[in-house]
């Protein structure tokens, strides 16, 4: 956990929930095909553990739309990769296989934001759209931390060459090179350049690759599994 005043950042992993093989265990993904009832009670669990009074889950859909939030969209939330908050006790979630979930904070202020930065949602700007939303709910940037979880890391993340030349013109930080010397992507140094040119103060990382590590979910790695979560909240 990591704790930046009166705000709070968690990143999960794939044990100590209930859900059967392929999603063993903690998977917190409601669309990939596992036992909705194992979901529900991964969800609790996790709320339970972290002491967060609320979580807020988001149906996502790669692109860059970001909305302000007050509590849990219940059973049907709507289409959205980005939440932000100002209220004490809402835990912000965004799920993640390979893709960078992105989590911000300015505690003394009271903003915070998580958003699902993957390849789409990179290259059209969610990490951007997010801090200028906590921005216009009373954030200042300069002084908010954020943190990019764990993803696939860019020596790994084999792209086809024309992608890999498509992302960069949009964000020239992405292109990167696997490990074994053909064209990749590394959405954390894109991301990490977007939100500084943002104007965000501090950017940290949990830079573990999720293809990388077993103990994290990786679509790539495994196809059908579960997903991690990313999760913000103010005390």
């Amino acid at each position: 956990m990591i704790s930046i005043d009166r705000a709070r950042m968690v990143f999960t992993d794939r044990h100590g929930g209930v859900s059967a093989p392929p999603y063993d265990s903690r998977n917190l993904g409601g669309l990939v095909g596992d036992d909705p009832a194992a979901v529900a009670e991964n969800r609790a669990k996790t709320a339970a553990e972290l002491g967060v009074q609320r979580l807020v889950f988001l149906r996502q859909v790669h692109s860059a739309d970001v909305a302000y939030v007050t509590e849990p969209f219940g059973d049907d939330p709507p289409p959205l990769d980005g939440v932000v908050t100002d209220r004490s006790g809402v835990g912000l979630a965004v799920l993640a296989a390979d893709c960078a979930p992105v989590l911000v904070a300015d505690p003394v202020n009271g903003v915070i934001g998580a958003a699902h930065s993957g390849r789409p949602g990179t290259l059209a700007g969610v990490a951007t759209a997010l801090v200028e939303e906590m921005a216009r709910r009373g954030a200042d940037l300069a002084a908010a931390t954020a943190v990019i979880g764990p993803a696939a890391c860019g020596r790994c993340y084999e792209v086809p060459a024309e992608m890999r030349e498509d992302a960069a013109r949009a964000v020239p930080e992405t292109w990167s090179t696997t490990s074994w010397g053909t064209p990749a992507l590394d959405l954390r140094a894109g991301i990490a350049a977007q939100l500084a040119r943002a104007g965000v103060g501090d950017v940290r990382h949990d830079d573990r690759c999720t293809i990388e590590t077993g103990a994290l979910f990786s679509h790539r790695r495994e196809r059908l599994t579960g997903r991690l979560a990313g999760i913000v909240w103010l005390m």
